[in-house]
């Protein structure tokens, strides 16, 4: 099973549940407003995809963080503590299978396909 990570109010958000909901794919839901994620998953993720992709630097919740905490972000460690307290900083959605790889990072309807459908051409 599939799990979304990210924010329920989030319209990018309302679009990747539209979509798994209309192809019947079933998947569990992570609010990040109602419990930060853990250090280990952050972690994890940054791992995996690095800091760059993980942090969401085109939102307002990065515009309003102070110039010492955007360049605070550039260092996992503190990163992970900045994306705990602030976790609108964390790009949505983050989809991961039960393994915990991220299989999608954001929204985009011909990749989530794809990824249903890997074997096509």
């Amino acid at each position: 099973m599939l799990t979304i990570y990210g924010i329920k109010n989030c319209s990018t958000m309302k679009k990747a549940f539209d979509f798994f909901d209309q192809v019947g794919v079933a998947y569990g839901f992570f609010d990040y407003k109602k419990q930060a994620p853990t250090a280990e998953l952050l972690r994890s993720w940054i791992d995996q995809l690095g800091l760059d992709v993980v942090i969401n630097r085109r939102g307002t919740t990065w515009r309003k963080l102070t110039e010492l905490q955007q360049a605070e972000a550039e260092q996992a460690d503190s990163a992970i503590a900045l994306l705990q307290a602030q976790p609108s900083l964390i790009k949505r959605p983050i989809i991961t299978d039960d393994s915990g790889k991220v299989l999608l990072v954001g929204f985009d309807p011909a990749t989530y396909q794809a990824m249903l459908t890997p074997n096509a051409t």
